[in-house]
Parts: C-alpha cells; sequence; structure tokens
C-alpha cells in the first residue's frame, strides 16, 4: 500500500539539453529513511514542451532513479537518459515503508 504519491516534473533544461537530471520530491513528512520511493512516468501525461505521445516513449530513451530518503523530507528523482532530452517531463512518484 503506498504511503505517499505525487507528480511533478523533471526538466532537462533548453536546446541543446543533457542527459541528465534531477528534481526534489519535498514536503514528504511521514517519510523515513527506511522508506521506499520509485519514479515513473505514464503514457498519458503531459507537460508544456511534451506530449502524451512523447511521455509514452521516454522510458525507450531515459530511466528514472530515486535517492535514499530523507526522513521527514523527502528524496530526489534522478533522470539519466541516452540522448540529450529537452524540456519538462511529467514524472510520478510513490513511496511506502
Amino acid at each position: 500500500m503506498a504511503s505517499g504519491t505525487g507528480s511533478l516534473f523533471i526538466d532537462f533544461g533548453n536546446n541543446p539539453g543533457s542527459n541528465e537530471a534531477s528534481v526534489a520530491v519535498t514536503g514528504q513528512t511521514g517519510i523515513s529513511n527506511t522508506s521506499k520511493a520509485s519514479a515513473y512516468v505514464m503514457s498519458g501525461d503531459t507537460s508544456t514542451n511534451h506530449t502524451a505521445n512523447d511521455h509514452k516513449y521516454l522510458p525507450v530513451f531515459a530511466a528514472l532513479t530515486c535517492s535514499t530518503p530523507i526522513a521527514g523530507t523527502g528524496f530526489t528523482i534522478y533522470g539519466t537518459s541516452t540522448q540529450k532530452l529537452t524540456g519538462q517531463w511529467a514524472v510520478r512518484y510513490v513511496w511506502s515503508d
């Protein structure tokens, strides 16, 4: 059972873009340093820079990982891509104990 869920945007920057990006997930007062966190992309999500179809294929080119949580605070989502990506992408997260 999920203890915390949410969504936010990870930004790979303007052209020419980057192979790496990160975004902090904060305000997770119930999270502990032993909680497990995961990030993922939903194919129907959109951002100001990318369509639902773009999001559908993002996992082909990029991986999302999460840092170890900081108790009472949150964690960081890291995006790493084989290609230089640009702009903001919608990502979702879930964490539980």
